[in-house]
């Protein structure tokens, strides 16, 4: 799966810019601050539907634009497909494919699959819970594209169930309030029990390819992996995960669905009063943990900075062949991005980097210093700078990177 060509319109920096990409490596480079980044996210906006950097569209939007499109020609084996998503900060955002009618942006996912690494992704150890959450829910996503809607359903009962139980707490208890939220309950446990499931399942999967892209990343004897903490177990996002040792696996990844549900309606009657005195719903994905260690030891808080960029590469590399795995079939590969990655690593793990990643059908490479990017990457290379406040993209000419 690879990019041939990829056009921005009133996306962050880019006012109307085309840029054309080779198979294997493509690097850009340029000084901070003139739109490699923005490129990077693009692509991985075209994959997700959603940013690495900010959780809302409305920082996407060019100053003083209404909206911003991301247009872009695909190819997997000998398809091609032409690929558009317009992004409508406050509205529904929308997307053609091929050129026809527009439908809702949800119907594109799944049609180009990326795995983007940066160094924002410290976050996924240092973080919150839900920066955790998000990195699973997006995964599955694009691997399950039925899943984005079933996210957004989630979101709406949850936020629905949260309305009802504050209004509880102001007003006191009523027979009337007492059957709508048994409506939320059941309609909460429902759509949490297939969110749930997809998490556990990305975990289950995941598990055993981090393990191994630690090891090959940091030559390391200390084994990498991750456990899911879930509110039905006990677990409360307000307090940190106990590094004592757990078994990697729990009696929730061999539930199914209906199983999860049940459960998942059973905890919610168990804490109701205390939801109740809260105004909050207290049970449920949304309030889960995913936690990462190595060997017995959590990374969050002990590892050193080196291991904790290790573990965090590791899960990207981990997501790339999770998807190889789910869909082998040839130039179904994932684009791989690396945006500005090399310079947050040392000599030796950049060497491993740069070995493991050239075997992708495509890859992106961002870098602010040429020398941080090992040489053997550098075969399609352009120079990216900004003029106007308009950045361009141009080739890097022969012996340039000095």
């Amino acid at each position: 799966m690879r990019l041939s060509r990829l056009r921005l319109q009133n996306y962050r920096s880019y006012a109307d810019t085309e840029l054309a990409f080779e198979p294997g490596p493509n690097a850009l480079l340029g000084f901070n601050g003139v739109g490699k980044t923005n490129i990077a996210e693009a692509i991985g906006y075209l994959s997700s539907l959603s940013s690495h950097r900010v959780p809302q569209d409305g920082p996407l939007i060019r100053h003083g634009e209404d909206q911003a499109f991301i247009r872009a020609e695909a190819h997997r084996g000998g398809r091609t497909a032409f690929l558009e998503v317009e992004i409508n900060p406050g509205r529904a955002n929308r997307a053609r494919i091929n050129r026809g009618s527009a439908v809702p942006a949800q119907q594109i996912l799944g049609t180009l699959r990326s795995v983007l690494f940066a160094p924002e992704d410290l976050e996924l150890v240092k973080g919150s819970p839900s920066v955790r959450r998000r990195f699973f829910d997006t995964l599955a996503v694009q691997l399950r594209p039925a899943l984005g809607q079933l996210r957004q359903d989630y979101e709406k009962v949850l936020r629905q169930r949260n309305a009802l139980l504050k209004s509880i707490r102001h007003e006191g208890f009523t027979p009337t309030h007492e059957s709508t939220l048994e409506v939320w309950d059941i309609q909460l446990a429902q759509t949490g029990a297939r969110l749930l499931r997809a998490r556990l399942d990305m975990v289950t999967a995941l598990r055993p390819h981090l393990r191994q892209a630690y090891q090959d990343i940091s030559k390391s004897v200390r084994t990498a992996t991750m456990r899911y903490l879930s509110s039905l177990d006990g677990h409360d996002e307000d307090k940190e995960p106990s590094s004592d040792p757990a078994p990697e696996n729990s009696a929730l990844e061999e539930a199914g669905t209906d199983q999860l549900a049940e459960q998942l309606y059973q905890g919610l009657q168990s804490v109701r009063k205390r939801e109740q005195d809260r105004g909050v719903t207290l049970i449920g994905p949304h309030r889960d943990e995913i936690h990462f260690s190595l060997d017995t030891t959590s990374v969050k808080g002990y590892a050193s900075h080196g291991e904790t960029w290790s573990f965090c590469l590791g899960l990207r590399l981990a997501s790339y062949r999770a998807m190889l795995e789910d869909d082998p079939e040839p130039g179904a590969e994932p684009i791989l991005i690396l945006d500005d990655v090399f310079a947050e690593l040392d000599a030796k793990r950049r060497r491993r980097l740069a070995e493991l990643a050239t075997g992708a059908e495509q890859l992106i490479i961002t870098a602010a210093v040429d020398d941080d990017v090992p040489s053997i990457l550098l075969s399609n290379a352009y120079r990216v700078g900004s003029e106007n406040q308009i950045s361009t993209a141009v080739p890097l000419k022969a012996g340039e990177n000095q």
